[in-house]
């Protein structure tokens, strides 16, 4: 009698490689006017002391080396944040971290208003840094995750265009508010406005599909249920110290120094400069600041789209995104080092916009840069730590400034002694940014393959079965 012979083990199905994201245009586009919007309000909450800055002073009977040290004060928590949030985002949606930055910033206007004090602006200055330090780094973060690689560029750009809009439209509305209602009334301002968006964001905000591949406990609800239909992603990670001490992410730190301390000078000083030392009006000094961050956005609608349009044809991201960063800081530094001695008035304004706007390009491209050599798994960690780095002169430029008008014969050689130190500092900057930055040669030192929707840490073999498929969106993936 024969047997009947045991059925042979059901065969394990081969692994399959998770599919690309598809690319869904219009959430994609929602989500970026949402981050845009979360941006406005950001820089429109740094801004709003710098445009108070005379009546405060006046009020309170502060010297210029105090209101420094109140601007410089909303600088000491936003590096560390910034850091922490950026190693947090691997765990965390991005959903949710940016809903509890925007309530606490809504919470770090009330201070002030219930007792006008020099210990109470700082409180509120305080916290607000902390809040505020992972806005730029995490907005972007989670804009990514609707974008591939080679769709960025324009995203970005309005992501940053943010921080233009938000001095455009604020140093109008918020001068108007502080000459016509008070100074207060335009902290509370802020505050409502901060909580109308967190609801809206808390709302529509979930996390898209680029760089799914991170850490257990991640994701949102949006997030798992699109997981439950696909492959695992590789979860494989490099060692940190590799990726914060390549050239190109160190370029993209020393160009966000740079430029981040023209953007502090800016926010702290320029108002105070163009009121005292231009004898401008409230209202001309708001035009003025209008003007040039209307400036500062034209430059961020037109570069970034025009480096996405480079790298689809294959040009090397060091010369369609790393030159251009080194190059606007190095081109504002000497114009920060020029305007104090040009008199002509048109001459004069036209180097103070160079000075102050047109660095501006500089905060999509270092972002740009430093992912082009990062996983996405650890992009939002490694943004964390560019943002704590790039924007330390927050907590310097504002204080030093202060302490050189006060110990200067005047205040208009105070101010001459401050641009040209902040000349020197940005010419340094840019120099290393246009060196340093190298995202190809330093992408396959670290072993990393370079796809549409970003690079991966499987090595470069990993996708050369898929370096000629069209992506999901229809367009071609990147030249290696």
């Amino acid at each position: 009698m024969v047997e009947p012979s045991t059925p042979a083990p059901p065969r394990e199905p081969a692994a399959t490689a998770p599919p690309r994201p598809v690319f869904d245009r219009r959430r994609a586009w929602l989500i970026t006017a949402l981050i845009v919007a979360f941006m406005l309000i950001n820089y429109a909450d740094k801004s709003v002391l710098g445009l108070a800055a005379v009546p405060i002073m006046d009020e309170l009977g502060i010297s210029n080396s105090t209101y420094g040290m109140i601007s410089s004060s909303f600088a000491l928590l936003f590096s560390l944040s910034g850091l922490i949030v950026g190693f947090v985002s691997a765990r965390v949606s991005s959903r949710v971290l940016l809903f509890t930055m925007a309530v606490v910033w809504a919470v770090a206007q009330l201070p002030v208003l219930v007792v006008a004090s020099v210990p109470a602006l700082v409180a509120g200055r305080v916290l607000l840094g902390a809040a505020e330090g992972p806005a730029a780094s995490m907005s972007m973060h989670a804009l990514y995750k609707w974008f591939p690689a080679n769709l960025r560029g324009l995203p970005s750009a309005l992501q940053i265009s943010g921080a233009a809009l938000g001095t455009l439209f604020a140093a109008p509305v918020v001068t108007w508010l502080i000459t016509g209602f008070g100074w207060r009334s335009a902290f509370l301002v802020l505050a409502v406005t901060s909580v109308v968006w967190s609801l809206v964001w808390w709302r529509v905000g979930h996390d898209g599909p680029y760089g799914e591949d991170r850490a257990p406990g991640a994701d949102d609800d949006a997030s798992r249920d699109r997981d439950r239909d696909r492959a695992p992603a590789p979860r494989k990670r490099l060692p940190y110290r590799h990726l914060l001490l390549n050239g190109t992410v160190l370029g993209s730190v020393a160009g966000a120094f740079g430029a981040s301390w023209a953007l502090a000078l800016s926010h702290a000083w320029l108002p105070v400069y163009l009121r005292t030392q231009l004898d401008l009006t409230p209202g001309a000094a708001a035009g003025l600041i209008s003007a040039i961050s209307g400036f500062s956005l034209v430059l961020l609608l037109s570069v970034p789209p025009l480096v996405d349009r480079l790298r689809r044809r294959g040009r090397s991201a060091r010369w369609s995104t790393g030159a251009p960063q080194g190059i606007a800081v190095v081109l504002a530094a000497v114009a920060m080092a020029t305007f104090p001695f040009v008199d002509g008035t048109v001459p004069h304004l036209v180097l103070l916009a160079l000075a102050f706007g047109g660095h501006a390009i500089v905060f999509p491209l270092h972002y740009m840069t430093a992912s082009a050599v990062v996983p996405p798994l650890q992009r939002g960690a490694v943004f964390g730590v560019v943002a704590a780095t790039g924007t330390l002169p927050g907590l310097v430029a504002p204080y030093l400034t202060g302490r050189l008008l006060d110990s200067a014969d005047s205040a208009g050689a105070g101010y001459t002694h401050a641009f040209l130190l902040s000349a020197a500092v940005m010419l340094v900057c840019g120099f290393l940014a246009l060196v340093a930055i190298r995202p190809e040669r330093d992408a396959r030192r670290l072993g990393l393959a370079v796809r549409a929707d970003g690079p991966r840490a499987d090595g470069p073999r990993a996708d050369a079965s898929r370096a000629d498929a069209p992506q999901a969106d229809g367009s071609k993936p990147l030249a290696q």
